[in-house]
Order: structure tokens, then C-alpha cells, then sequence
């Protein structure tokens, strides 16, 4: 299977900066270690293993689930050190050894690190353990690579077990790719990032006022009109399905799941600039609104213009046609036929112009149609005024009254409170994009909070997971993306995978500004925080 250079390459300077020594001297302590998000057993003991031209790769379990890993971690060391790390069919001494045992006892994602002077086993349950694994043994390989180039380089670790579990199942980010379109080599991009921190989820917000970014083949002019423009009136663009499929794959090989995202009732002006019957007569915003030349396709009367500002809650389906459920139907239908994971988000924040008695019977049944198509529904925390299903997830952002509401119903809570998780946030006064109505954002504030707190109703076991959302309004390029995200999505990822009663901002801090390092050798555009002394 084809191993991407992109990720490759990232491992690569991941690798590259943890350590500088490769004498048994001067080999740090597995303790000192600066692994994020931080395991949950590092218990060291004697001893050091050194990786050399004869350390071999050795595969036990169904090596068609394992080959992906092993392959990226050996072209890693390679471009490295000019190592070529070799295979061999059995379990030997000088070897790194990963290990898919369904009977070893770990759960689903967790993992064992077992190092001594003879081997070094990694051991999971499920291929998504190894993985993770993988994204351990990568901040730990000390190496003289960037100097001595060979066969004859050894790289040594010291002596120790690492123990390693997820606190919550569902580790996500948000990327809106609506207000402001990021490519598929972009999103790629993200992909690589973000599994290095065990994220698992990507939500792709894939519609909005502004644009609309998924080709649906039975309402074409969704992307013709609808995708042909985005804040400050930029050219906009979408994916198709075949490009949106491209990008499932590349995530399912990081062990990434895509959640899309249709935001609806509200949020939909892009809907209903291409496709007029659906709009209950709306007023589009002066400021932003630009007309779309029909003249190849027809006059539409009751099309909205076009918009490229960023006011909110001024649009809304027509919630009592009929065609507008059947609109509904064919973009859910055509979405789960090209999404394999379980979540279909759809939206229904801000809809302020939707009257509640219209708002409740369309969020139930957009979810009816959800589940028609084999799918959970997800939502933002507003959807909670609605009947939901148990199988249904409330995205708590803003109202924790709302998610409350949605557990009193046996729905469960994905956290994503806007002031403390929402990457487009500003840092502080001086930073040049991003928000501020929620608040500013330091990297300390990104860490220090824990989804249990947050309300006295909302308890451990109401809660799916935590999610970094990052809107894209005030975002331009895939530096401004980079900049807004590191390093808050790492301490967002620490909250998500670490348990509470291991993590603390001292630790972190320190942990972090060696990840610094790593983003300045493979050119990240990231935010030094005065919070951190950084090297």
C-alpha cells in the first residue's frame, strides 16, 4: 500500500527533534520523555535498546491489518537516518515487534509499549492501538540522523513499559470548509497533523451561508452556484464525490473518521441561492450580498443572492414544503452512500428566523431520515428542543442547558464549549485573525479545564467525546488554519485522551515546547505562547 510522502515526512521531523544522542551515556530517561497527550504509564527499568541496520521488523497477528503501520514507521527511519530497516517472518532478538492479540486484554484503542535491551514488543488489541502506538514510538527515538547518515547510525531507548488508553472514544476537530474553502491536499494536510495526536475524528463543516462544498448529484446547482463563493467574495470551490472520497480513504489510513456536516435549517443560504423553491422568502443581508449570473441556467425568482459576509441567523429552509424534505432526503441518501462512519451532523445552530413549532418537527425529522440511511444523527447543542433519538449526539457549544436537555433524553454530549475549544478564538488583543465573542484563547485556557466541570448535570459517562471546532471566517490560507490550531489542538487532544488526574499545565508546558522544535524544523506556521518558554 502507498505510504504518503506528506505523512512520512512529518513522522520524519517528529523523529528527528526529540532527542540528540545515541549513546548509551547520554540516553534520556524514559521518564523525561515529551510525548502529548501524555500516557498513562511510563514506569522505566534497566537498560537500553539501540536500533541499528540489523534491528528487524516483525509483524505477529493478520499482517494485512498491521502492513499500513509498519511500512510508514520503517520509511520514517529511513528518511531519517538512511536506515533501511528490514522484515523478518518471525519473533528474533533485535527487533521491534508489532503485536495485533484480540485476546491480549486492551481495549479498542489502547496500547502496550514494552522495551528492553533485546526487543522492543508494541502490543494492541484492535490495528487502531498500533497506530497509536506508532505516534508514541515516534516522539520517543533519539537520533544523530541529521549527521551521521548510514547503515552504521544506531539509535538507543532506554529501558521501560509504556501503558496507554483513550479517556474518550471520540477525539475530534471541526474544520469549517464553507465560510472559507481549504483544497483536498489541504485537508490532507490537517489529516497529518492531527493523527499525530490521536485525534480520530475530522468533522468537515460542509455548508453554509457562504458555501456550499459537497457535490450532491441530484441538486447539481448546489456547487455550480452555491459553492462559487465564500467570505470576502473569493471563487469558493467544493469536492466531489470522488475528491470527497479521496479524503475518507487518506483519514481511514490515519485512522481518522470523517463526520460531515449539512447545517440545516439555518446556516443555508448557499441552498437557497441555487435552489429558490426552497426558500421561504428570506432577506439576505445588504452588505455581502452578490448576485449569481442565471443566464445559462434560468431565472429563478425566489433564488436568494449570493453571500459573502458574516452575519448570522438570517436564513432558513422552507420547513413546510414538501420539497424541501425531499431535498433534505437526496443530500442525506448521497452522503451516507460515500460516508462509512457513523455520524451525519446535521447542523441546526443559530436558525433564529425558524419558528420553534417549525423548528422541532424538521430537526426530527431530518433525523428520522439520518437514521433511515443507517446513520447517528449529530447536531449542535440547539437541537436538544427537539424529540431525540438515544442514538443521537448534542454538539454542546454554547447553552449547557441545551445539553442537559439532551442527556435528560438519553442522548449523549460531544464537548465543544466555545470558550475554552474553539480554535478561532483569539489568543490574546494582538492576534491578527480569529474571534473574540467567546472569548480569548490562550494556550493555558485551551488546557486547563476538563469536560466533567463544566456543568454539574453533565457527567463523565453522558459524554462521547471533546472536539476542537475551527470556523473559518476570518481564515485565508492554510498558514492562517496552522496558526489558529497549534499548539491549542495538542493541549485540546491532552484533555480528550489523557485522564484528568494525570494532566497538568506544568507538565504540558514543558512537554510542548520541544513539540516547538518539531514545528519549526518542518515549517508549521504555529503561535509561540508567552505562556511557554520556548527553545
Amino acid at each position: 500500500m502507498k505510504i504518503t510522502k506528506c505523512f512520512s515526512s512529518i513522522l520524519l521531523v517528529l523523529i528527528a527533534v526529540c532527542f540528540s544522542s545515541c549513546s548509551e551515556e547520554k540516553v534520556a530517561p524514559l521518564s523525561t520523555h515529551s510525548i502529548i497527550p501524555l500516557p498513562t504509564s511510563v514506569v522505566e527499568s534497566e537498560g537500553i535498546f539501540s536500533i541499528n541496520s540489523n534491528t528487524k521488523i516483525v509483524t505477529i497477528g493478520e499482517r494485512s491489518q498491521i502492513v499500513l503501520i509498519t511500512e510508514n514507521f520503517k520509511s520514517s527511519v529511513f528518511h531519517l537516518t538512511g536506515l533501511n530497516l528490514g522484515s523478518a517472518d518471525q519473533e528474533q532478538e533485535d527487533a521491534i515487534i508489532f503485536e495485533l492479540n484480540s485476546s491480549s486484554g486492551l481495549e479498542d484503542e489502547a496500547y502496550k509499549i514494552d522495551i528492553n535491551k533485546n526487543q522492543i514488543r508494541i502490543t494492541a488489541s484492535k490495528p487502531a492501538g498500533l497506530f497509536y502506538a506508532a505516534q508514541t514510538f515516534a516522539q520517543l527515538i533519539p537520533s544523530d540522523g541529521e549527521e551521521i547518515k548510514g547503515t552504521n547510525n544506531r539509535f538507543s531507548i532506554s529501558a521501560g513499559i509504556i501503558e496507554d488508553k483513550p479517556e474518550y472514544a471520540y477525539r475530534g476537530m471541526m474544520l469549517d470548509v464553507a465560510r472559507h474553502f481549504f483544497t483536498v491536499e489541504d485537508v490532507k494536510h490537517l489529516i497529518d497533523l492531527i493523527a499525530i495526536y490521536k485525534i480520530n475524528y475530522l468533522h468537515l463543516h460542509l455548508s453554509d451561508d457562504q458555501g456550499w462544498r459537497i457535490e450532491i448529484k441530484s441538486w447539481p446547482l448546489l456547487t455550480t452556484i452555491g459553492g462559487s463563493t465564500q467570505v470576502g467574495g473569493g471563487e469558493g470551490g467544493f469536492y466531489t464525490q470522488e475528491d470527497y472520497k479521496e479524503i475518507v480513504k487518506y483519514a481511514q489510513d490515519k485512522f481518522v473518521t470523517i463526520v460531515p456536516e449539512i447545517d440545516m435549517p439555518g446556516h443555508t443560504n448557499s441552498a437557497l441561492a441555487a435552489y429558490g423553491q426552497l426558500n421561504p422568502g428570506i432577506t439576505v443581508p445588504e452588505k455581502g450580498a452578490i448576485t449569481y449570473d442565471r443566464t445559462n441556467i434560468g431565472v429563478d425568482g425566489m433564488a436568494t443572492p449570493l453571500y459573502t459576509g458574516t452575519e448570522v441567523g438570517f436564513s432558513t429552509l422552507a420547513t413546510n414544503k414538501p420539497i424541501t424534505y425531499q431535498f433534505v432526503e437526496d443530500v442525506i441518501r448521497e452522503l451516507a452512500e460515500i460516508t462509512p462512519g457513523p455520524f451525519i451532523h446535521i447542523g441546526g445552530d443559530e436558525s433564529h428566523v425558524t419558528e420553534m413549532e417549525d423548528y422541532i418537527p424538521f430537526i426530527e425529522k431530518a433525523q428520522d431520515l439520518v437514521t433511515k440511511y443507517g446513520k447517528r444523527t449529530m447536531g449542535w447543542d440547539e437541537v436538544a428542543h427537539a424529540k431525540l433519538l438515544p442514538s443521537s449526539v448534542a454538539q454542546f457549544w454554547a447553552v449547557e442547558e441545551n445539553a442537559v436537555m439532551a442527556i435528560e433524553q438519553g442522548a449523549q454530549v460531544l464537548i465543544s464549549p466555545s470558550k475554552k475549544a474553539y480554535l478561532d478564538m483569539k489568543y490574546d488583543t494582538t492576534t491578527q485573525i480569529g474571534y473574540i465573542w467567546a472569548a480569548l484563547i490562550e494556550l493555558d485556557d485551551a488546557y486547563n479545564w476538563d469536560p466533567t466541570e463544566l456543568n454539574e448535570n453533565i457527567k463523565r459517562e453522558n459524554i462521547l467525546g471533546v472536539e476542537a471546532p475551527l470556523w473559518a471566517e476570518t481564515l485565508k490560507s492554510r498558514e492562517d488554519m496552522e496558526f489558529l490550531t497549534f499548539p491549542r489542538l495538542p493541549a485540546i487532544a491532552e484533555i480528550a485522551w489523557t485522564a484528568k488526574d494525570l494532566r497538568s499545565w506544568e507538565s504540558f508546558s514543558t512537554r510542548i515546547k520541544l513539540h516547538g522544535r518539531r514545528w519549526d524544523a518542518m515549517g508549521l506556521n504555529y503561535y509561540k505562547s508567552p505562556k511557554v518558554i520556548w527553545d
